[in-house]
């Protein structure tokens, strides 16, 4: 379509979206300080905020103030910046690219930035929009990579507050990921042809190698970039993630990272549904969950079923309720990973012992009632018996949990009772712990098992003995969100 005719000059498309969309309060834009003449009006605490954003950008700051304080005066102590201890005026300005007025003289931060727009100096004036040129934004710092965000200044507390939630999502490492592309950035426009680098990063950074990099393996993400060069996908990845006791708030930045970049997951049926609705959508999920004496998926086939996925170039998550390391079998699982040469991560995640006694108010450790703390497997053998070291479960100063008891909880209080704790010695059991649904049922060996039958615990249960049950008495902090059977 032209834009002009022999009879008029039509307006360009383009112009009418322009005239109808908001109009920016400023153009954003990096500014290159390195070795660049910045003045800074100011010595005090708002000053050295200021002076520790233009070191890191390299600038050579000049400080124009009485007196200085905090870090001000440290970095003009050690050289990093010049003391100009004499009033400001309107010659310091010669040379500069831009000035900060960080007084808390208004009079003054007015005549500063006046001085400045004679002079054709960008000027900021701290907290002062009106009298400002340019404004400093919300900063995410991943150096190379910078995240700026701003407001305008029409809500600065808001773009404080987005910041936050990016610093959540945005994981520490992925300065190191940018590093690694920018060393590399030569080596594979040189091994292309024009147009194709963009092709190449992109399939790098959709495969495994780009978490290698953040994991700091730099000779796999090598390995993994060369493949993305030859345009063939590399072995894949498993990442052994800890999901937690179900609150889908307990999870980990780096678990939640994981969750949202595999291509499968396989998880086990204590994964609560609000934990897996925060996997990548399009993630294929395969169930591996086992319940008690019936194995769903047997563990020789979830290890070969791990190395297999992973062979053909997918990231694989292997999801676990609680602790991958705490009875969740992820030793044997990266076992068989490292005899087949697959790359993995672990995430720990908060187990089932500390979720689950936190939020129904027990300390599983205090200095008047128990000194250690120890955990155990409540499963039996098939002829029904418990093989644990119960000498050393049945004493006092210590909280015992135990993992899977609930079938077998008659026989657990009695042998501790049988081994030497008192009939009247606390337990508790927590059923769906840290969960919405979450109940818990106190009293004591001697009758726990009738109390717990009684209100019909079926769910995911944890046994807790010790002294500190008496606690949650006056320490059930989530008692709105708790139910006591």
């Amino acid at each position: 379509m032209r834009w002009q005719n022999s009879d008029s000059v039509a307006t360009p498309p383009h112009r009418d979206r322009l005239m109808t969309e908001p109009a920016w309060p400023y153009y954003p834009v990096f500014l290159k300080l390195r070795d660049q003449r910045v003045l800074l009006v100011g010595g005090g605490e708002v000053a050295g905020r200021k002076l520790r954003l233009l070191l890191r950008a390299g600038a050579r700051v000049e400080i124009v103030a009485a007196e200085l304080a905090g870090d001000v005066a440290e970095a003009c102590a050690s050289g990093r910046a010049v003391h100009q201890a004499r009033a400001f005026s309107d010659a310091q300005l010669h040379g500069c690219r831009l000035v900060i007025a960080a007084t808390g003289d208004r009079d003054l931060n007015a005549r500063v930035a006046a001085v400045a727009e004679s002079a054709g100096v960008a000027v900021n004036v701290v907290d002062d929009v009106a009298l400002s040129r340019f404004i400093t934004p919300a900063i995410v710092d991943r150096a190379p990579m910078l995240v700026a965000i701003s407001s305008g200044g029409a809500a600065p507390v808001l773009a404080r507050r987005l910041r936050e939630r990016i610093e959540t999502w945005l994981p520490a490492a992925y300065g190191r990921l940018a590093g690694f592309m920018q060393r590399h950035r030569e080596a594979v426009r040189d091994a292309t042809v024009q147009g194709e680098a963009r092709g190449v990063w992109e399939r790098f950074l959709d495969s495994p190698a780009a978490e290698r990099v953040l994991a700091g393996d730099e000779a796999g993400a090598e390995a993994g970039l060369q493949a993305a060069l030859q345009d063939r996908p590399a072995v894949g990845e498993v990442w052994l993630v800890g999901a937690g006791p179900g609150d889908p708030d307990l999870l980990t930045f780096k678990a939640l990272r994981l969750m949202q970049q595999c291509d499968v997951v396989l998880h086990d049926r204590l994964i609560s549904p609000q934990v897996l609705d925060l996997v990548r959508r399009d993630a294929r999920r395969l169930f591996v969950g086992k319940a008690r004496s019936q194995h769903a998926v047997p563990q020789e086939q979830i290890n070969a079923e791990l190395v297999r996925l992973a062979q053909q170039g997918l990231r694989v998550l292997r999801l676990k309720g609680g602790d991958p390391f705490i009875f969740g079998r992820g030793g044997e699982e990266i076992d068989t990973l490292m005899a087949h040469g697959i790359p993995f991560q672990v995430v720990p995640g908060i187990t089932a012992a500390s979720g689950c006694a936190a939020y129904a108010g027990i300390p599983l450790t205090h200095r008047d009632h128990a000194q250690s703390c120890v955990f155990v497997t409540g499963h039996a053998r098939k002829d029904g018996t418990l093989d644990l070291h119960w000498d050393q479960l049945a004493r006092r100063g210590q909280t015992v949990v135990v993992y899977m008891g609930l079938h077998t909880l008659p026989a657990l209080c009695a042998e501790l009772i049988v081994h030497g704790l008192p009939p009247q010695w606390p337990a508790a059991m927590v059923e769906e712990g840290t969960s919405p649904s979450q109940r818990v049922v106190v009293g004591t060996l001697g009758d726990l098992p009738q109390r717990v039958e009684a209100a019909g615990l079926k769910g995911a249960s944890l046994l807790i003995v010790g002294e500190v049950v008496r606690l949650r008495e006056h320490l059930a902090w989530n008692a709105g969100g708790v139910k006591d059977a």
